[in-house]
């Protein structure tokens, strides 16, 4: 009698299936169609804002058992698909694979995007500004580490635009090809991940060298090749280089999320609930503190952000960059931007953008 039952539950999950598979297929033909309205009015056919708002949309009404993370995974990559319908959609990023710069690129493009990795940030910026990828994904700051310097730098130096944000909560491993604790010799892995993880090292391999490498990729792929080195990486370079897990989450601080950028050459049209990126410099006089702030503060536009970085071409002359909520297509924020340019030599808006999750 069980065994009945269990072939009819089957039975049922099999149809299931086929309803779910016809279903995807007729969503393929709604979305080629849309591909074909959008190259005839020459628009973007790539727009954050709507993922967002289908995410929004499907878990906001999920009843369950379902999980919402799991719903959000199962649509990326329905959504990842269907993009690859309308055009084909390359996306530069910060490589090699298995670092965590892939796998924001993934959370946000998903598997049937074509990913491409890059030595440098520099060259993420040069193949998107060049069109070879019409998208690139790079870091910008992380919650313990602070901010990605040359992230900035290339924005002072490019006319790139920021498509969106991607929130990647950073989960350090220790995988090695054994999984056995007792059998490691030796850990590697980038100074950043090992400086994340030094309490936990220093109370369970106190006597285990540690050796700086230049990424975690590098390391899960150490790893790979010698049972008694063990990586410190993300939970995608143990499925890539084929290792198992020590030990998971060994980050001293469980409160560790990075900040990815995803650039482009176009301003994403308004979500509503978007955040705007401006970079600028100003005179130097006094108040200008209080000058740079106030046109915000007048407007009650909350500030996210706010980092200098040196200029070079002179000591003590720095550039700011500056984050705010709103969309540069909303009056306030555009009255906010046009005052404070009154009170800079040079301003530039980076762009206006989903707001990450």
């Amino acid at each position: 009698m069980a065994e009945n039952k269990l072939t009819g539950l089957r039975d049922q999950i099999d149809h299931i299936d086929d309803e779910i598979l016809q279903l995807l297929n007729r969503r393929a033909e709604v979305v080629l169609e849309v591909g074909r309205l959008k190259a005839d009015q020459s628009k973007e056919f790539y727009v954050p804002g709507r993922e967002r708002a289908i995410y929004e949309r499907l878990i906001g009404g999920n009843s369950g058992p379902f999980p919402d993370e799991g719903v959000r995974r199962v649509f990326r990559e329905i959504i990842s698909a269907s993009l690859s319908l309308e055009q084909p959609l390359k996306v530069a990023f910060l490589g090699p694979p298995a670092t965590f710069t892939h796998q924001a690129a993934m959370q946000q493009f998903g598997f049937s995007a074509q990913l491409v990795a890059q030595k440098s940030i520099p060259a993420v910026f040069e193949e998107v500004l060049r069109g070879r990828a019409p998208y690139g994904v790079v870091p910008v700051e992380n919650s313990n580490e602070g901010v990605v310097s040359h992230t900035l730098d290339m924005f002072m130096r490019s006319d790139l635009q920021i498509n969106a944000e991607v929130l990647l909560e950073v989960q350090h491993d220790l995988l090695s090809l054994n999984g056995r604790l007792e059998d490691i010799r030796k850990v590697a892995s980038h100074p950043q991940a090992l400086a994340q993880c030094r309490q936990w090292l220093e109370e369970n391999l106190p006597d285990i060298p540690q050796d700086d490498v230049a990424s975690t990729a590098l390391a899960a792929q150490m790893a790979s090749e010698d049972g008694s080195v063990a990586a410190i990486a993300g939970e995608i370079a143990a499925t890539l280089y084929g290792l198992q897990t020590v030990k998971k989450k060994i980050e001293d601080n469980p409160n560790n999320f990075t900040r990815f950028l995803v650039i482009g050459q176009n301003v994403p049209e308004p979500s509503g609930r978007d955040k705007t990126s401006v970079m600028f410099s100003v005179k130097d006089q006094p108040g200008i503190l209080y000058h740079m702030l106030a046109p915000f503060s007048r407007r009650n536009i909350n500030l996210c952000k706010i980092e200098s970085r040196p200029m070079k071409r002179k000591a003590w002359e720095y550039v700011f960059f500056l984050d705010m909520e709103g969309h540069i297509e909303e009056p306030l924020v555009r009255e906010a931007i046009e005052e404070l340019r009154m009170c800079c030599e040079t301003l530039r808006v980076l762009g206006s953008y989903p707001r990450s999750r």
